[in-house]
């Protein structure tokens, strides 16, 4: 085939955001991915307030809507010691999203919905063709990759730039030789649907154990998403080849859970993805930029997946423009570097609350004083979901006075100054 502007490796929303932010102002893309779609993945399957901006603009908010996705109107944290934590997307915090309600859709549905709108903008999509290497010129820049289809058959795929998002274990980063570094407590997800899950409401739900924790989301359908995440080290080859063995052990030893699942029936096999907890020291070299889980796949726990993926497909466009229009090599290279920095300041702030939540996780006394002074504070668990959200700048909860009062206790009022982020 001939060379294309823009190679995506990776066909799920991180890959399908960089297309269609790519075709969509003239640029030739072609995206290729081994599996064939529509096809299912272990997520938690959250899109937040601020998901549906990006949403909007693609084009897919409404194909979302009409495939059923569940309404979220915030989230409730219950800790180990009990205490609740209730947060909600509309709660008067100073802040507004894009909407007032996340959204919870099935990834089969979403990821078709998504490659759609890539196509709808211009970007090729090939499918059953796994990359097994990356191409390199001259001056060792990544220009394209090897492919291995379904009969065996290999063949190359040359672009002036190539895209990795190509997931949590991606070969694109592996190859090009872009390092990865586990940081913080490593974690295993596993991942089902049921249908009939008692007590279900339009809040997503996360309940901290003294090992793990368990979310549960309606996603539409009549079909309740139920994850676990459990310490890889908890496991100790537990999961092995029959995950729903492990799963119903676990959630057989906790009634709170157990009742909600009594008579209901598990409509998908479990899945298992991890361990988690990847972040690429840099998310560029010549030729190629990571977005998605291909450059970080943090704890979970905050549903930052989707949005991430979807929100690095916008940042990279302007950037990946600017370097197919370089006149000069270094000028490319530079504008990648680009790419790097405007990544890094939007979700600097995420990754530190990410990083804090894991530790509260992980240190059951530290996230029981957390909830408790939240349940007593609404407007403290508001801000809280409002970065769950992606709507509330993650420095709102990192204030040092925010956290001297999450973790002593005492009064707590929304700084009035807190402007809307968006109409």
């Amino acid at each position: 085939m001939s060379a294309a502007d823009v190679l995506v490796v990776g066909g799920g929303p991180a890959g399908s955001s960089a297309a269609w932010h790519l075709a969509s102002v003239g640029a030739r893309v072609v995206i290729v991915d081994r599996a064939r779609f529509p096809r299912d993945k272990p997520c938690a399957e959250y899109l937040s307030p601020e998901a549906s901006r990006i949403l909007s603009a693609m084009g897919a908010l409404e194909a979302c809507e009409r495939a059923g996705a569940a309404h979220l109107a915030g989230m409730v944290i219950r800790a180990p010691s009990g205490a609740r934590i209730r947060g909600e997307f509309a709660a008067a915090t100073g802040f507004r999203g894009f909407r007032d309600r996340g959204l919870a859709l099935r990834r089969p549905v979403l990821d078709a919905i998504l490659l759609d709108r890539a196509r709808a903008a211009g970007a090729e999509v090939l499918e059953g063709e796994q990359v097994i290497s990356v191409l390199r010129d001259s001056r060792h820049a990544v220009c394209g990759v090897r492919v291995r289809t379904a009969d065996g058959t290999e063949r190359d795929h040359r672009a002036r730039m190539v895209v990795g998002a190509d997931g949590l274990r991606s070969v694109v980063a592996r190859r090009a030789g872009i390092s990865r570094q586990a940081i913080g407590p490593r974690r295993l997800a596993l991942n089902w649907h049921y249908r009939g899950v008692g007590g279900m409401s339009d809040f997503g739900e996360m309940h901290v154990e003294r090992e793990g924790y368990a979310g549960f989301a309606d996603v539409g359908q009549g079909l309740t998403n139920v994850a676990v995440v459990v310490p890889r080290a908890s496991v100790r080859g537990g999961v092995g080849g029959d995950p729903s063995a492990f799963l119903e052990r676990w959630i057989a030893s906790r009634p709170h859970l157990a009742s909600r699942l009594a008579g209901a029936e598990r409509s998908a096999p479990v899945r298992v993805t991890g361990p988690f907890a990847v972040h690429a020291r840099r998310a560029w070299d010549k030729g190629v930029a990571l977005v998605g889980d291909a450059a970080d796949f943090f704890d979970p726990f905050t549903g930052e997946g989707i949005y991430a993926a979807l929100r690095g497909g916008e940042l990279l466009a302007p950037y990946a423009l600017a370097a197919l229009e370089a006149g000069r090599p270094r000028d490319a290279d530079a504008a990648l570097r680009g790419y790097d920095r405007a990544r890094r300041c939007a979700f600097a702030g995420k990754w530190i609350v990410e990083r804090l939540v894991a530790l509260a996780v992980g240190a059951p006394w530290l996230l029981d004083r957390a909830a408790a002074t939240m349940e007593a504070h609404p407007a403290m668990a508001n801000l809280f979901v409002g970065v769950a959200g992606d709507f509330v700048p993650a420095r709102e909860v990192l204030r040092p006075s925010f956290l001297a009062r999450l973790m002593l206790g005492g009064s707590f009022r929304a700084r009035p100054s807190a402007l809307p982020l968006s109409p």
